[in-house]
């Protein structure tokens, strides 16, 4: 957990700040914790670092750009040492990926005093504010935890609609569809994902979304459905390649949406017992998504790297990796024989 004496910290960097700047994940769980921030201190400037992005550049860039005194990092996983050692302002890192080691940076992890809790950063977000819980479900709940304690006292709890498991909620309830709106008008151009948040921000209740009863409700829940009728495209597509291996692998162009996620969140709901892997095809890389509920997917990963052009890494069921599209093939025969062997190992201890 994050202890009382580090909310305090983080606390005091938040209120004596002049000009924060925050630095955010382009998914739900990063979107939200800056959403929690900002409805409370409306002096925050936000930029969402989206994966494939050359980070180090972005970081420096609006870093020159907005000239902060105090920055914060939400929800990723990774910060260089170059990075840190070349700003001269207190960072805040608050993340829940595995803990790295990282010297000059405030560095905020559940997992560095206990290796098994996890809890995304929009739940310590809103312990911090205590405020708009509904934003924080999506965040948290889209990030595979249920708090009950939370939703024990959630204004509008119909929304979960009488569900406690947390894949029921994402794909039977309207919070569920709120997850995939706050993920889906991350999608496109930057100045238009910059307008979404903006309009998202001002949005005070989840049914002025969900019953469209204003123009910024209607403007976002048209912008779901637009990106949502892609994505639906893309899943049908991927359910043509469901077979009895135990790998379902779906590959598709580059179309300027990035989707892999979520497709590969609801092909493993979908079908459970498949190794789900999801590449979208770059110019010079691969971007995957691989989803499990029964495979452990970072040593996986890391070990079918070895020897290749490529990075990866994120949480036990839910990874990203990028990989050289020369070494592709490469990459997906050796996880093959790596399940492979995970599957002798298993036999013979049985």
């Amino acid at each position: 957990m994050i202890k009382e004496e580090e909310f305090k910290e983080i606390k005091y960097y938040l209120e004596k700040a002049e000009n924060p700047l925050v630095f955010f994940d382009d998914d739900h769980d990063g979107l939200t914790s800056y959403m929690l921030l900002k409805k409370n201190y409306e002096k925050i400037n936000g930029v969402i670092v989206k994966g494939g992005m050359k980070e180090e550049e972005i970081y420096n860039r609006k870093i020159d750009e907005y000239k902060p005194d105090v920055i914060f990092v939400l929800d990723r996983a990774e910060i260089s040492q170059e990075l840190i050692d070349s700003t001269n302002v207190p960072i805040i890192w608050i993340d829940h990926h595995p803990v790295l080691d990282r010297k000059g940076v405030k560095y905020f992890n559940p997992r560095k005093n206990d290796k098994d809790d996890s809890r995304p950063v929009s739940y310590w977000c809103y312990q911090l504010v205590k405020n708009n819980l509904w934003i924080g479900l999506v965040g948290i709940i889209g990030d595979y935890h249920y708090p009950k304690e939370l939703v024990e006292n959630f204004e509008y709890k119909e929304l979960l609609n009488d569900h406690e498991r947390i894949e029921d909620i994402l794909y039977d309830s309207k919070l569920g569809l709120l997850v995939r709106l706050f993920n889906f008008i991350l999608k496109g151009r930057t100045t238009q994902v910059r307008k979404n948040i903006n309009i998202l921000l001002s949005i005070e209740n989840p049914y002025d979304i969900l019953d469209q009863k204003n123009s910024k409700g209607k403007f976002l829940f048209n912008y779901y459905k637009k990106v949502n009728k892609e994505y639906k495209i893309l899943l049908n597509k991927a359910e043509k390649n469901v077979s009895d291996d135990k790998i379902l692998l779906f590959v598709y162009p580059d179309n300027k949406l990035s989707l892999s996620a979520s497709v590969s969140e609801e092909l493993k709901y979908l079908h459970p017992d498949k190794l789900v892997i999801v590449a979208r095809q770059k110019e010079d890389y691969m971007a995957i998504s691989l989803r499990s509920n029964d495979i452990i997917l970072p040593p996986l990963v890391k070990k079918s790297l070895e020897g290749l052009d490529g990075y990866g890494g994120g949480h036990d069921r839910a990874v990203g990796a990028s990989v050289n599209r020369n070494d592709f093939m490469k990459f997906i025969n050796n996880i093959r024989e790596y399940v492979k062997e995970q599957k002798r190992l298993l036999f013979q201890k049985s």
